[in-house]
């Protein structure tokens, strides 16, 4: 088993981590690679059964993998396991939050409210960007920098995959516009304290941190009421990704 499977599956399911990945210096593109594919995986185990106990029981699967291989346990032969294994060893233990903060996608019920939302970003969005920017050599110190980009980051991408959320049953309840504005809000100011502490994140991290395109723009919009994310997905062109990544290549420049 390689990278190779891993490799493909970011490329067509997450664009923007795996252009990020390839802002990272070689030697740590296979850790953030399968990374980046494990939280993929995670993320959709919950959805691979209607039935809650059997979604459930695929996402404890992976659970059950990962504290495997925190104990020097290898695992079997697998596409997303043996280059985690080969690149995390038994630091793959340090994963497990990212399964167990998938658990209550698995019940398919809405989050209640702002603050909710605003926890579970923290615990998905939150816990993979400082596993990655960790992993790429972030200190302990910068640790509350990371974890105020990542819940900006991660609650524009939430908010931009609210439409879908709300037919899956996940989304927001009770689909409030002010509700949306206002985690819109909280993302910026999130993303405006991380910017002026940019300093305390080395260099090497910036790979992990990249908050996806055009999210400052995308934050401004929605807290001013002109996109509904109930019912919108403001398109990102292949332009606007390409452009965004570049700057991340060429300046190291992860903060807006």
């Amino acid at each position: 088993m390689t990278l190779e499977a891993c490799t493909e599956i970011l490329r067509q399911q997450d664009p923007d981590r795996f252009g990020a990945v390839l802002a990272a210096a070689p030697e740590d593109r296979p850790a953030l690679l399968a990374l980046y594919t494990l939280n993929l995986e995670l993320a959709r185990a919950p959805f691979q059964s209607s039935e809650p106990m059997l979604a459930e029981m695929r996402l404890q699967w992976w659970a059950d993998r990962l504290a495997e291989m925190g104990g020097g346990t290898a695992p079997p032969l697998h596409d997303v396991l043996t280059p985690l294994w080969a690149a995390w060893g038994k630091g793959a233990a340090d994963l497990l939050p990212l399964a167990e903060a998938r658990r209550r996608d698995c019940a398919r019920e809405p989050l209640a409210g702002v603050e909710a939302v605003v926890s579970y970003v923290d615990a998905t969005a939150g816990t993979l960007m400082w596993l990655a920017a960790r992993r790429l050599g972030a200190p302990m110190p910068a640790r509350g920098v990371v974890a105020d980009h990542a819940l900006g980051a991660g609650l524009a991408a939430w908010l931009r995959a609210l439409p879908r959320l709300q037919r899956l049953g996940l989304g927001l309840e009770g689909a409030r516009i002010e509700d949306a504005q206002r985690l819109a809000g909280i993302a910026r100011e999130s993303l405006r304290r991380a910017a002026r502490a940019y300093r305390a994140v080395p260099a090497s991290a910036a790979a992990a941190l990249y908050p996806g395109p055009r999210v400052p723009r995308f934050l401004l919009e929605v807290q001013r009421g002109n996109i509904d994310c109930f019912t919108e997905t403001p398109e990102i062109s292949p332009f606007q990704r390409r452009a965004s990544l570049a700057r991340l290549a060429l300046t190291g420049r992860w903060w807006r």
